[in-house]
């Protein structure tokens, strides 16, 4: 039951849109205006790099912080298995953020709730996972380019380093995951009609 508890309050804390919240306080709907994403590259696009960080800091917590605390205070009731219980609680913030309560189960991509579970994981996949989307943004300038580039990476990353294969398996499928939120953004890069970062969008 606890377990459970720690499950359900996790997706709950993924659900809160912080990117349509910060943007209702601007006077702004996100889901209106640029892409409809109430993630950290639409609310850069609309509302400019201030909002765009307070979100993305956000978002990351809110994957972070119940995959962390989690794993310590679970600990002593998951009987061996904590890999296991852990996975649940990973992607509990995922799947909040993707298909919101809040939002009648619509939502974002979830690339960094994603992040901030990983690093509540295996920080050090976490790390490579952002050093992947420095570089991939750096030289393409595409937010999308660069967030499907990591999510790929990450678990091969895992595979590579022997991590189990649980977890290997499961960052596989939450790679998944964000790849296929991308269909929209693969479609436009390879029109090339892909917005680039930077660009903001008129409101």
């Amino acid at each position: 039951m606890k377990i459970a508890v720690w499950v359900l309050a996790s997706y709950l804390l993924g659900s809160i849109p912080f990117g349509f919240l910060i943007g209702r306080t601007r006077g702004v709907d996100v889901t209106r205006q640029g892409s409809g994403n109430i993630g950290f590259s639409n609310v850069l696009r609309v509302l400019g790099p201030g909002p765009a960080a307070v979100v993305l800091i956000a978002d990351v917590l809110k994957g972070a912080i119940p995959v962390y605390f989690g794993r310590y205070w679970l600990a002593e009731i998951v009987e061996g298995r904590p890999a296991l219980w852990l996975l649940a609680i990973a992607l509990a913030p995922i799947l909040g953020h993707t298909f919101s309560v809040f939002l009648r189960f619509r939502g974002g991509r979830a690339v960094a709730t994603t992040l901030g579970a990983l690093l509540g994981m295996n920080w050090l996949a976490g790390v490579v996972g952002i050093g992947v989307w420095i570089v991939v943004v750096t030289v393409t300038r595409y937010i999308s380019a660069a967030s499907i580039a990591a999510a790929s990476f990450v678990p091969i990353f895992m595979a590579v380093t022997g991590v189990s294969l649980e977890w290997t398996f499961f960052w596989t499928a939450v790679a998944a995951l964000v790849i296929a939120r991308h269909i929209p953004n693969l479609g436009r890069l390879i029109d090339g009609t892909e917005s680039k970062i930077g660009e903001k969008v008129q409101l």
